[in-house]
């Protein structure tokens, strides 16, 4: 027969597993706040390419602040109308993000998305020359955040994905710089002008003046910014560097340029995923891109 336990026994026997069961917890809530991850949608940092504080937000994984590690990088581009708060009020990539991570389909990762939408809309230098925002990108927003945050600077760590205006700037980016990105997904991506007389009137229509510029600056400028005609002259090799996930609506008012650079790409041998799914130039459409887009990338900053 087992021995009774006296009163102070019982009394000992209460408080250990009390204890063990708040240190439990403890560890356990310690955990979960270590793992959360954290986005700032406000950040800044000096231009002195464009002469003016540019914002933009980041994401970063759970584990950031309690590791000393460092992460690959997504730069995920917002669209014509949005700003660096779009992917996250309207894209829900912290949630999406998150969950991608738990599950294991993606790797931890940090994810810097800028601002295009103050002074003059869109991601590249202006036919004039005297907004350089494509320089400022490369010049001096990568450096600086690469070196504000634990990011890896190898090509292979790095990859770029963006909506619609932000899709093109993925596809000129990749196609300028191929050097630097692991992957690319341009999503909905205008694909870029067709004309000069098209560039002036999607520059009229966003509220850029570009009055001065003659037609003959802005064909040579259509040529090297409309992401078909260089998937047709750029060097192959140079062009299978990356990785590419293209994917567009099938309702989408830009399925059209989005389904061209397929086939050129199909003709040059050029690997590529594409995707065409029922849906249109919405927000609803890229969330549901952006889990797909997180598992691609990750499979570049893998090891194979």
């Amino acid at each position: 027969m087992a021995p009774k336990m006296t009163q102070m026994n019982r009394f000992k026997y209460f408080c250990t597993n009390a204890l063990a069961i708040v240190s439990l917890a403890t560890a356990a809530l310690g955990t979960a706040h270590a793992q959360h991850s954290l986005v700032y949608d406000a950040l800044e940092m000096e231009s002195e390419i464009l002469s003016s504080s540019r914002k933009y937000a980041v994401y970063l994984p759970p584990g950031y602040e309690s590791s000393q590690r460092s992460y690959p990088v997504l730069y995920l581009l917002h669209g014509a109308g949005d700003d660096q708060t779009g992917w996250v009020q309207f894209g829900e990539v912290q949630h999406i993000a998150d969950k991608a991570i738990a599950e294991g389909t993606a790797t931890p990762m940090v994810i810097i998305m800028p601002d295009a939408n103050t002074g003059v809309r869109g991601y590249f230098n202006d036919p004039s020359n005297e907004w350089r925002y494509e320089d400022f990108f490369f010049d001096e927003l990568m450096p600086h955040v690469e070196e504000t945050f634990r990011i890896k600077r190898q090509k292979r760590y790095r990859a770029v994905a963006g909506l619609s205006m932000g899709g093109g700037g993925s596809f000129m980016y990749a196609l300028h710089r191929p050097e630097l990105f692991s992957s690319a997904a341009p999503l909905s991506a205008w694909v870029g002008p067709q004309s000069a007389e098209q560039y002036r009137s999607t520059m009229q229509r966003w509220g850029n003046d570009i009055s001065a510029v003659t037609d003959e600056v802005l064909e040579s400028y259509v040529a090297h910014h409309n992401a078909v005609m260089l998937l047709e002259t750029m060097d192959a090799d140079q062009i299978r560097s990356v990785r590419w996930f293209i994917d567009c609506g099938d309702d989408d008012f830009l399925y059209e340029g989005n389904s061209r650079a397929h086939i050129v790409m199909r003709q040059r041998d050029i690997p590529h995923e594409f995707r065409i799914r029922d849906g249109g130039h919405t927000w609803t459409y890229w969330r549901e891109s952006l889990p797909v887009v997180l598992e691609f990338i990750s499979q570049a900053f893998h090891q194979y």
